[in-house]
């Protein structure tokens, strides 16, 4: 049990050292591929540490949802990173204490929180981007639950670790319209909760315009950092929901020992940068969605996720 214990902390420490890498990685290459003097990957760490060293400041308005939110947001990612297979294909610890349907609600409480604590601040702009991101979350929510319902078909279960052994058994199942649907579904899934185009601009600053972003215009400091932090961090986990479950589960540690999870840290963070690639060649070619045709790119994605339904119960 000590030598999970371990593994799992193993685990989490990678998701919350790596996450700024990985949205600093994400920022260069769309950069890059624009033709802009792109900014250091390692630019989310020095606005981490200078956020740090900041001076909060809170509205006199705030209540104790404003002053939590933040510490819920931070912590939110973290429980689902226990319950994913991140770097190892067996079960750690709390693999078992919550299916996929869980994780998904657990990560929707973070967000449900910081929605709230944008409208407790009475900033008039906090307000408009929690309406916009409960809306863009009431259209995902259900998306969520028919893939959940098609891996179910598919795999007999809901539990990522077992769902990661069962998905994608052969070449064959991986080029399956289902699977190959899903996987599509997901992908647009993950641009939606995580703010990216073509449903938000994460490099916007007109606050009329911002969606995900505006739920943090009243926070400063140490709590802005945990904010964006947490936004990171959501990032790759839904990254790694993924890879190492939906699409690639190669790479990753089969034995208990802390040789081969440390060996697989650099497997998945290879997998991590080629779906970085995909991400930003996705953004780069989109440009943003006006507010009420956001409902039709995820009325797409529904369908999307429908038909991959349909397809893996008639085993098509």
């Amino acid at each position: 049990m000590t030598l999970f214990l371990l593994l799992n902390l193993v685990q989490v420490l990678t998701v919350v050292l790596l996450a700024p890498l990985y949205k600093g990685t994400l920022a260069w290459l769309e950069e890059t591929i624009q033709g802009k003097v792109a900014t250091s990957p390692l630019q989310p760490y020095y606005d981490l540490r200078k956020l740090f060293s900041k001076t909060q400041v809170v509205s006199t308005e705030a209540s104790w949802i404003f002053h939590f939110a933040p510490y819920i947001s931070f912590v939110v990612p973290i429980i689902v990173t226990m319950l994913i297979p991140a770097l190892t294909s067996f079960p750690l610890f709390f693999a078992f204490a919550g299916d996929m349907v869980g994780a998904g609600f657990i990560l929707g409480l973070g967000g449900f929180f910081t929605a709230l604590a944008a409208v407790d601040a009475a900033n008039p702009y906090g307000a408009v981007g929690a309406s916009r991101t409960r809306m863009v979350s009431l259209l995902v929510e259900p998306i969520f639950i028919i893939i959940f319902f098609t891996v179910s078909f598919v795999a007999n279960s809901t539990i990522p670790y077992v769902v990661q052994q069962q998905w994608v058994q052969s070449l064959a199942a991986f080029f399956a319209p289902s699977h190959v649907l899903l996987a599509a579904a997901f992908v647009m899934i993950v641009l939606a909760e995580n703010g990216r185009l073509p449903v938000d601009n994460p490099g916007g600053h007109f606050e009329l315009a911002m969606i995900d972003e505006s739920k943090n215009l009243e926070y400063s400091g140490p709590s802005l950092a945990m904010i964006k932090w947490a936004g990171q961090m959501k990032l790759m986990v839904l990254s790694l929901v993924f890879l190492n479950v939906l699409v690639s589960p190669w790479g990753l540690a089969a034995t208990p020992t802390l040789v081969a999870v440390a060996a697989a840290i650099p497997l998945v963070a290879l997998k991590l940068l080629i779906f970085a690639v995909l991400i930003a060649a996705i953004e780069t070619s989109l440009a943003k969605l006006r507010l009420f045709r956001i409902s039709e790119f995820l009325g797409a994605t529904f369908v999307t996720s429908v038909v991959a339904m349909v397809a893996a119960i008639f085993r098509m």
